[in-house]
């Protein structure tokens, strides 16, 4: 057993502890928790390694550190150590995202060696939401999108991702990896949309990460031609449907905190906020 104050790399056999730690904010970690209940913690698994940090001898923080950087229950003094490590290792992730105040902390420390950023939105309300609304109707039409049915969504996700982010998900490899992202979301039943007449997506959303405690929506996204007509909050409730039904019992997303119209739509539907995340793109 650990008997001082340190960081290390987790290997596999510290798997319940990890699990331990993430368990304490099952909402605020879903997006690991979800991997790490698929892949464990061998690196090559779960596409990047998991940090530790122990005080007194006990796993109290992670950090994982894939294609994101994610403190996970950090207190300040694992924000340090993680960022020595990170630093140390050199940015290899895309962004840097989690709880506002550790992620911010953690740029903090890393700016003068990571920095500039490509983009800091330091302010993302997380919501949840536990029960369906009363007072807004369900949107009929939105349903789960169907394996034959990938290269009708794939074009609304790649822009999504490109409004979203910035930078096209085609770029680099070709969208290999984003393209092998969306057909996992869509077979697993997890890729949901409404279609107009011509088989246009009018309406898309996704149900990224799934735990037995909760689960978080992520990528919606109206038409442009469709914003404004009030399409935003039946859809999102019909999401909300599916994932309380089929998934987890709460739900969860974030948004940036300058998207009014989504803010607008969430809480319609019955989401409440109850934090902050913070995402570094680089």
């Amino acid at each position: 057993m650990l008997t001082q104050t340190t960081s290390r790399v987790l290997e596999p056999s510290d798997l319940d502890a990890a699990l331990a730690v993430l368990d304490r904010e099952p909402v605020t970690n879903a997006f690991v928790t979800s991997r790490v209940q698929v892949a464990g913690l061998d690196p090559w698994r779960l596409g990047g390694e998991m940090w530790g940090w122990y005080e007194d001898g006990m796993l109290t923080s992670l950090c994982y550190a894939g294609a994101n950087l994610v403190p996970i229950c950090a207190t300040p003094r694992a924000v340090r150590a993680f960022a020595d490590r990170a630093r140390r290792a050199g940015r290899r992730c895309s962004s840097i995202v989690g709880p506002a105040e550790a992620t911010a902390q953690l740029w903090r420390l890393l700016e003068p060696s990571w920095g500039p950023a490509r983009d800091v939105r330091a302010h993302q309300p997380l919501m949840v939401a536990d029960r369906m609304p009363t007072d807004i109707a369900a949107d009929p039409y939105v349903r789960r999108i169907r394996k034959d049915e990938i290269d009708t969504i794939m074009p609304a996700c790649v822009a999504m991702f490109t409004e979203e982010v910035g930078v096209s998900p085609l770029a680099g490899d070709g969208g290999l990896l984003y393209q092998a992202r969306v057909a996992e979301l869509v077979g697993s039943g997890r890729s949901f949309a409404r279609l107009d007449e011509y088989g246009k997506v009018v309406f898309k959303a996704e149900i990224g990460a799934a735990t037995p405690k909760a689960c978080q929506i992520q990528g919606v996204w109206v038409a442009p031609e469709y914003r404004g007509m009030g399409v935003a909050a039946p859809a999102m409730a019909a999401v909300l449907r599916y994932a309380l039904a089929d998934v987890s019992p709460m739900v969860s997303l974030y948004v940036n905190d300058f998207n009014t119209p989504a803010r607008r739509a969430y809480l319609r539907v019955g989401f409440q906020e109850v934090g902050a995340f913070m995402s570094v793109l680089f």
